[in-house]
C-alpha cells in the first residue's frame, strides 16, 4: 500500500433527528456539549483539526442516496490517491469533489448502502 491517501481517522458522525435543535439541545445541557450551527467539534489530541458530531433533520437528503439514518465522515491525509485507488477498486463516487475553505470533499456509498464522505482538511482546522 502507498505512504499517501489513507484513512487518518473518523471527521464526523452525522445523525437523522426528528427535532436536530431538541436532540442538539440534550447533548448541550446533558452531556456538557460545546455546540456551534453545525454540532461539536472535538479537538484532536497533539493535532491540527477536529472530529464533528452533528445531527441532521429526518427529511435531510444531504445523505442521499442511502436510506440509512447515519453518514460517516473519514478524514483522509491525500484526497486524490484514495480516490484513485477507490475507482481502480471498482468504487463509484458520487458526483464532483466539492473544494471549500476547510477542505476538500468527496462521497460514496459503502457496501451495505451507507454512504460515507471523504474529507481532506485544508486551510482553518475550525
Amino acid at each position: 500500500m502507498t505512504d499517501r491517501g489513507r484513512v487518518l481517522g473518523l471527521g464526523g458522525v452525522f445523525i437523522k433527528s426528528p427535532d436536530p435543535d431538541r436532540l442538539k439541545a440534550w447533548y448541550r445541557d446533558v452531556l456538557g456539549f460545546a455546540l456551534d450551527d453545525y454540532g461539536v467539534n472535538f479537538s484532536l489530541a497533539g493535532q491540527d483539526g477536529y472530529q464533528l458530531w452533528s445531527p441532521f433533520k429526518a427529511d435531510t437528503d444531504y445523505f442521499a442516496p442511502s436510506t440509512r439514518d447515519v453518514m460517516l465522515n473519514f478524514r483522509v491525509d491525500d484526497l486524490d490517491a484514495l480516490l484513485v485507488r477507490i475507482l481502480a477498486a471498482g468504487g463509484q463516487m458520487l458526483g464532483d469533489v466539492q473544494e471549500e475553505p476547510y477542505g476538500k470533499f468527496a462521497w460514496l456509498v459503502d457496501p451495505d448502502g451507507t454512504k460515507i464522505e471523504l474529507w481532506q482538511q485544508t486551510g482553518d482546522s475550525g
